[in-house]
């Protein structure tokens, strides 16, 4: 076994929940506010926990698989994961296509589980969540790509060895995995994790009813994916698992202040942000092909 993957996974399992506690104080202190507590999702978690769910007549089994189904597929991402040059605890030729799948799954669950409620609005949700993803995946995709060339290896581990190989390119992938982190965890300037409009959320309306351990279960799903994702770009740096994990909560305080000092886009101009993602990833695949 990987011990250090394995540590790796452990540290992410237990301090997920920090990274949207340490981005909501950034954004109370830029705006001169006290803000929430650093541990406030966790005690949300643990108040989720402790209640029961109500569900509508009108849904199936597939509403209570969505949560659980979301957060196993985050789960075996978090341990495919590599961070501080080390690679994941489960790591393998080809993994790399398997964590992208793994995202993509806990996604269609999500979705999947919002549609069955029959809600219009879970519905419109759903629908743009499916549509921006469609635009995100092929940046991600494109990214993974770059980096595997000069690696030689379709492994995740293989590749956050040495990112530094990949050359000038490396700077546009990570430009274009800064857009993809954005994005998929549904922050600023793609979506409002904290908006309650719903004709203007997007991930955030297909969880509304949700409750109870079956919400508990999504939250925390969510913040192993801000881990996840954001291990990919602190991954860019090599480093001990100290720096690492600093490097996970400078990356929060970045985006705390990125969601401080701009609004978010009308829906009709994302696809353009996720667009110029896609061409970042394109030109660090053409810049790699040529060398």
């Amino acid at each position: 076994m990987n011990i250090a993957g394995f540590v790796h996974a452990l540290l992410g399992l237990i301090l997920a929940p920090l990274l949207p506690g340490i981005i909501s104080r950034t954004k109370a202190i830029v705006a001169g506010r006290k803000g929430p507590p650093l541990l406030q999702l966790y005690y949300d978690l643990s108040k989720l926990l402790r209640k029961g769910a109500v569900y509508s007549r009108t849904t199936t089994w597939l509403i209570v698989a969505g949560p659980i189904v979301g957060l196993s597929a985050a789960i075996v991402a978090l341990f495919m994961v590599p961070l501080a040059g080390r690679p994941g605890c489960l790591s393998f030729t080809g993994d790399l296509i398997l964590f992208a799948y793994l995202l993509g799954l806990m996604r269609f669950a999500t979705v999947l589980a919002a549609l069955d409620t029959g809600s219009s609005f879970e519905g419109m949700g759903a629908s743009r969540e499916v549509f921006f993803s469609a635009l995100t995946e092929p940046a991600l995709l494109l990214g993974l790509a770059a980096l595997a060339i000069p690696a030689h290896s379709l492994s995740l581990g293989a590749i956050y060895a040495n990112p530094s190989a990949t050359g000038p390119a490396l700077i546009f992938v990570l430009v274009a995995f800064g857009y993809v982190f954005l994005a998929e965890n549904a922050r600023i300037p793609v979506d409002d994790p904290n908006t309650h409009l719903e004709l203007t959320m997007i991930h955030e309306v297909m969880i509304l009813d949700h409750g109870g351990p079956d919400l508990a279960l999504i939250q925390y799903g969510a913040a192993l994916k801000l881990w996840v994702l954001g291990s990919l770009i602190v991954g860019f740096f090599p480093s001990n698992l100290g720096a690492a994990l600093g490097g996970m909560a400078a990356l929060a305080v970045v985006t705390g202040l990125i969601e401080s000092s701009m609004a978010r886009l009308k829906l009709m101009r994302v696809p353009v942000l996720l667009v110029w993602a896609s061409a970042f990833s394109i030109l660090a695949l053409v810049l790699v092909m040529l060398r």
